[in-house]
């Protein structure tokens, strides 16, 4: 499947195109020790650098193996730039796609696109995503045993880290009941 990614099909004034140039112009403010980052062991690290009606920009740390879950941005197209590292994205093209991203190299993200993004590395990682119109829900997903993308879950959010509860995390029947 090809992506026009010059086509804006969402409720923006902005294209995927438009909101890579962002990210990027930002995470080289990064590079240039513009912006503080921190990194925690255990939860990605994230702050909102950004945000007007049509965008939100959030500088993200990563630290080996942490990753999202398989999701979309729902109503928002997004572009990633990583500053510094390398990250793995998983995408959704008719089956599981896999693309490195690494220092500089851009990602985008049309509306509807499901992907997850994981640093698979030994070192630490950092990201600029910039997302239009701003952030407002995610959608999480899972590949089943056929093969098929099925959706599992919905958050409203304005933040792409949200603490998302996993199904793992709800109880069972036997377990409410006690």
């Amino acid at each position: 499947m090809t992506v026009d990614a010059t086509v804006t099909t969402a409720p923006t004034p902005l294209t995927p195109d438009r909101l890579a140039a962002l990210a990027a112009e930002v995470a080289e403010e990064v590079r240039q020790g513009l912006h503080e980052i921190h990194f925690d062991a255990e939860d990605r690290w994230s702050v909102r650098l950004h945000a007007d009606d049509h965008t939100d920009v959030w500088l993200i740390s990563w630290t080996p193996e942490q990753s999202t879950r398989l999701h979309d941005h729902a109503g928002s197209l997004g572009s990633l730039t990583v500053v510094t590292g390398e990250l793995v994205e998983r995408y959704w093209a008719g089956g599981l796609r896999e693309r490195t991203l690494a220092d500089g190299e851009v990602g985008r993200f049309p509306l509807g696109h499901v992907h997850d993004v994981v640093n698979a590395s030994d070192a630490p990682a950092v990201s600029v995503h910039a997302y239009s119109p701003p952030l407002t829900a995610m959608h999480y997903y899972e590949v089943g045993g056929d093969g098929a993308l099925r959706r599992t879950g919905s958050v409203l959010t304005t933040d792409p880290e949200p603490d998302v509860p996993t199904l793992d995390d709800v109880p069972t029947r036997e377990e409410v009941g006690r």
